[in-house]
């Protein structure tokens, strides 16, 4: 063997394999990512514990909403988690949300549809925040050319720079967030970092441009809005039981909700990142991720999900159609495209960033970071545990 290819391994509790950054092993075989789920579920309890700490977060949203129109924000894909949390938000804890949706043009007609199902049956205001097009297709372009493994990062951008704007023009102190590490893991900073700082430069850089009306939060937006506006994105799937394949059921039941065939594949552009640029260019498979902490959250065995790795993630057909129109759509040869193909991969490194400030006061961070989110950020539970430290 060459002495420069590591030996496969994969870990004895989930299915985290040495494709992992930063991945380790004990005595045992059990993986760091194994520890790092085990950590998140430490510090985010669920049964009695979680739903006290979710009862008084609800208490807080509705007396913090007295006199005024709404309780919380919801940001609204028209995906499985975002759907579900309007639901349980309106129907199951009395809540008054502001649905708000980021439209980017990249929308699959299933979930728009999906979002107006499920706000109309709930009786839920719905506000959609459409992004100069021209903008879009300039970032999303400039984000191919950096081949960065994560080109959707933008849009995680913009969505919370909307929602937290929308929030602070109501007078809304809280922002639920469908996301649920229980469901979804922890995906490796390699894969998916992003921050603003590094969506500016690339931008200039590969696009020539300086951003207008495309949303983001500035590290002074966001202090501002966290601290002095104490406006904070709150996690409930953290707290109480939820299973994705339940409420996917029950949406569709219900409301007529369609599934869309994949995870965050209701938005077509995501699914290009996740099913095609990702695991083609850099061989990358998030579904290493998810599952293993499906698996260690009891809502799959290890040999199911072994199985469905045997799958690949996406119809070759189908993702070969989608690549037509993402690069149609996005004014891209194909020649530019195959170009920008071969080129080197890079990772959030290559690229000024907030992450060697991160890194470099590291212990600053976590008390500074702490005042931003109400429970411990993922990304400084993977530090900890990558590390071998111990913070929490």
């Amino acid at each position: 063997m060459n002495n420069n290819q590591k030996e496969y391994r994969i870990c004895t509790r989930g299915i985290w394999d040495t494709s992992v950054p930063g991945i380790t092993f004990d005595e045992n075989g059990v993986s760091n990512y194994a520890k790092m789920l085990d950590k998140l579920i430490e510090l985010n309890p669920e049964g009695d514990v979680g739903q006290r700490y979710w009862d008084n977060i609800v208490d807080n949203m509705k007396e913090n909403g007295k006199g005024k129109r709404y309780d919380c924000i919801i940001g609204v894909s028209g995906g499985t988690d975002s759907s579900y949390l309007m639901y349980i938000a309106k129907k199951e804890y009395g809540l008054r949300p502001l649905a708000v949706n980021l439209d980017n043009g990249w929308s699959s007609e299933i979930a728009v549809q999906n979002i107006k199902k499920v706000t109309r049956a709930l009786d839920i205001d719905l506000e959609t925040y459409v992004i100069d097009y021209e903008e879009v297709k300039a970032v999303l372009r400039a984000y191919i050319k950096s081949c960065l493994p994560w080109i959707d990062g933008p849009t995680d951008n913009a969505i919370k720079a909307v929602l937290f704007k929308i929030a602070n023009r109501e007078g809304i102190k809280y922002v639920l967030n469908g996301s649920d590490f229980r469901s979804e893991g922890k995906q490796p900073s390699e894969w998916t970092y992003t921050d603003t700082k590094q969506m500016l430069y690339i931008i200039k850089k590969y696009e020539g441009i300086k951003l207008k009306t495309y949303p983001y939060q500035s590290l002074v937006d966001m202090i501002n809005s966290t601290l002095v506006k104490k406006i904070k994105d709150y996690r409930p799937f953290n707290h109480i039981e939820y299973e994705k394949k339940p409420a996917r059921d029950f949406l569709m039941s219900q409301y007529g909700w369609e599934y869309y065939g994949g995870h965050h594949h209701e938005n077509i552009f995501t699914k290009f990142a996740i099913a095609y640029w990702m695991p083609k260019k850099f061989g990358i498979d998030k579904r290493i991720i998810t599952l293993s902490a499906q698996v260690i959250t009891g809502q799959l065995t290890r040999e199911q999900a072994l199985e469905r790795m045997k799958y690949p993630p996406y119809d070759e057909d189908e993702m070969e159609r989608d690549k037509e129109f993402v690069l149609k759509k996005l004014d891209l040869s194909n020649g530019e495209f195959d170009r920008i193909w071969n080129q080197k991969n890079k990772y959030y490194w290559n690229y000024p960033s907030y992450m060697p400030l991160f890194e470099k006061y590291f212990k600053l961070s976590m008390t500074f970071l702490r005042k931003f989110f109400p429970t411990p950020p993922t990304i400084l539970i993977e530090r900890e545990i990558r590390k071998n430290e111990n913070f929490y």
